[in-house]
This record gives structure tokens, sequence and C-alpha cells, in this order.
């Protein structure tokens, strides 16, 4: 299984979330082509009711463990809940460009 995919089902069954998205910013930056090494995730849950950012990071950090051990080099979380997620009218900020060498 991709390391994409085994994000979306790890995510998907430790937060029930209403929307996840898991992209591969791994093009983004100076890898090999097919590299699944930075990752953004959006993800809205209401398990994240009444958590701080910090604690909300934390729970998808835990939850990712095992890949954050090996393939992740980067994870980019934004973490909300629906009425956070519906303020935002699902809009995050795109990521930076790469300032490392080659890109």
């Amino acid at each position: 299984m991709s390391v994409q995919k085994t994000i979306e089902k790890k995510l998907s069954e430790a937060f029930s979330p209403d929307y996840l998205l898991v992209e591969n910013e791994s093009h983004m930056h100076n890898v090999p082509a097919g590299s699944e090494k930075h990752f953004k995730i959006q993800i809205v849950s209401e398990e994240f009711a009444e958590q701080m950012l910090i604690k909300r990071h934390r729970a998808v950090n835990k939850v990712l463990e095992e890949e954050l051990a090996g393939p992740i080099h980067a994870l980019s979380i934004h973490a909300f809940t629906k009425a956070e997620w519906e303020q935002k009218n699902g809009q995050v900020a795109d990521s930076p460009p790469c300032h490392g060498s080659g890109k």
C-alpha cells in the first residue's frame, strides 16, 4: 500500500473525519520522481472539539508515528472541527515553494 493510502486509512479509522484530504507534495521538493516523503493533510473531525491546535497535531502525529519514523520527511497538518472548516469556507493556504537545493 502506498504511503498516501496508509495515511488516509489510519486517519479515517482514528478520527472518522467529515472531510479528509491527503496531498503528496513531494513533487515540490528535491526528491526523486514518485517519492512519498512530503505530505499536506486537511482533516475535519469533531474529535478535535475543545482541543488546542498543538493537541490536534500531536494526535495526528501519534496516529502516524510509524510513518513519521520512516518514509515521511515533512508533514503539514490542517486540523479543524466542522464549524471551523465552514468558517474557512473549506480553504487552507497553499504550501510555500521549496527553498531546498534543486527546486
